[in-house]
């Protein structure tokens, strides 16, 4: 304590780092002027160090500040290296592309001197010299290095008009990371263009592209896509880390009924096992687990993909090139001359590949594969609507499985509530349609949580998990395939043997403390 001044004083550990979701509270600039950094927050209060806490001009900011953020203040007394360690943190992607940006400025302008009479002009995509230009490639490296290091899945690089919004999905959910100029769009856009490959000189049209790169001594895929809008070319791009660890089956969130049920389906000689779900629902990672326990010593198993996200060792992996007529239909007519016992197609996308997985799964082959369902009721009339027989997915279909991802509690921000009064009903009403025999089985807790921002965890949820529903197939779905295949009487077949939604899956996985209550309702 400081005696003086009755301040608490503050000391930052090693090693610490001070979130940049705090940061943001204080900009750098009033930091290094007023001599003051954010802290942590803190049971709803800003905490903040000060060098000299006795600065009248200081606190006057800091109260401006705080009300501005509408955050209670508590102050400590800090010292220099602290201090110093604190406004590192603040030099992050933002000032790193702005440095850059910096330099492509005077770049652009000591060309304009060379030119006289000429007006100050945009930067073009033509333009290979500014295109080339260190400071662009600083400002695309820095980018996929900090969207790597941040463990985000996909960059989305957008023109708004004014700005270029740069944007990462981390836990699959989109967060702003920084605004460019609208003058060096064209540039950026142009510099990715050329680590693809891409034409550069096509901008009406979509292209698609991919590269690999070294980030911090790893090397990373990127999967590239462009698309024409009314503002210039948006760029999404997705991060292919093949160094990322493939989870398990039961690191993937299988209930133990689930996992004993999709394990023993994959251990068959033949059949198709399929996956459902939107994009971005955690199928290929599905995929990839199941890959992984089979067993590749006896077995010869060839996957075909577009693209190759992880490589596995034992399995021959094949990436389809549509551009050269090498579709999934024509890369499963192939493999089929390759002897397979496993074969592996990354998505079933027309009627040509569905009939191809079919006729594999019927003469002896086990086929994994994903296709574009909402639940898993809906991939028989799916499958029919492709034109394939009731009575074929009869003989070859052994389970569907159909998943969703949702974010998991973190340990110190999650709140508890009481399943008392309209949260009870809630999840009454959720545990409604179980059968009673699983209804028995079901311990629910007196609490439940929900995320709760904190400094550590501003979002109160840290990774995501899967929810899954699986449908196995039997002579009762057999017979229903026959007679009666709609989505209603495949449901109403699959509650009577004490199917579990997605919705009730994730119910279970609240009880236990694992995701935040308010999630079941989104499924």
């Amino acid at each position: 304590m400081d005696q003086s001044l009755e301040i608490p004083v503050a000391v930052i550990e090693e090693g610490q780092k001070i979130p940049i979701e705090v940061l943001k509270y204080i900009p750098k600039s009033s930091a290094t002027y007023y001599r003051f950094v954010p802290l942590r927050i803190k049971d709803g209060v800003l905490e903040v160090g000060m060098l000299d806490p006795n600065n009248i001009e200081a606190r006057d900011a800091l109260q401006f500040i705080a009300s501005k953020v509408n955050l209670p203040l508590k102050i400590f007394s800090i010292g220099q290296a602290d201090f110093d360690t604190v406004v590192k943190g603040y030099e992050g992607l933002a000032s790193e592309v702005t440095k850059a940006l910096s330099d492509l400025d005077l770049a652009i302008q000591a060309e304009e001197n060379d030119r006289v009479g000429t007006a100050h002009r945009a930067v073009r995509a033509e333009d290979v010299k500014i295109v080339e230009d260190a400071p662009v490639t600083k400002i695309v490296a820095v980018i996929l290095q900090h969207a790597s290091s941040g463990v985000a899945s996909d960059i989305h690089i957008e023109p708004t008009g004014d700005t270029v919004r740069v944007r990462f999905r981390v836990d699959g959910v989109l967060y702003s990371s920084l605004y460019l100029p609208k003058t060096v769009h064209e540039a950026v856009v142009a510099r990715i263009k050329i680590l693809t490959n891409m034409k550069l000189d096509e901008r009406r049209k979509p292209q698609d592209g991919r590269f690999s790169a070294r980030v911090e001594g790893r090397k990373i895929d990127f999967r590239v896509s462009t698309l024409p809008t009314y503002y210039g070319e948006k760029v999404v791009i997705r991060i292919l880390d093949p160094d990322r660890q493939l989870l398990s089956l039961e690191g993937l969130g299988l209930n133990k009924d689930n996992l004993e049920i999709l394990r023993r389906n994959i251990k068959r000689p033949y059949g198709l096992v399929l996956i459902t779900g939107p994009t971005g629902s955690g199928k290929t990672t599905t995929l990839y687990s199941i890959l992984n326990e089979v067993d590749k010593e006896q077995n010869n198993v060839v996957s075909l993909e577009d693209p190759i996200e992880y490589s596995i060792p034992g399995v021959s992996q094949s990436q389809v090139q549509p551009e050269i007529q090498y579709t999934f239909a024509n890369g499963l007519r192939t493999i089929l001359r390759q002897d397979p016992d496993i074969i592996m197609v990354g998505e079933i996308r027309d009627s040509e590949t569905a009939k191809l997985a079919i006729q594999a799964a019927l003469t002896g082959h086990l086929v994994f594969s994903t296709l574009h369902t909402n639940n898993t009721a809906g991939v028989i009339p799916r499958l029919i609507d492709m034109g394939i027989d009731p009575f074929l997915i009869a003989a070859t279909l052994v389970v569907a499985v159909a998943q969703r991802l949702v974010p998991v509690l973190c340990e110190e921000s999650k709140e508890e509530l009481t399943l008392e009064g309209s949260w009870g009903v809630m999840a009454e009403k959720y545990l409604a349609n179980i059968t009673p025999e699983i209804r028995q089985r079901i311990e629910v807790p007196k609490k439940v949580y929900r995320a709760k921002s904190s400094a550590t965890c501003p979002t109160g949820t840290r990774g995501r998990t899967a929810v899954f529903e699986l449908l196995e197939m039997d002579r009762d779905f057999e017979k229903i395939l026959l007679e009666a295949p709609t989505e209603e009487a495949i449901d109403q077949l699959a509650r009577k043997k004490g199917f579990l939604t997605m919705k009730e899956d994730a119910l279970l996985k609240v009880f236990a403390g694992v995701i935040p209550f308010e999630e079941v309702s989104k499924l």
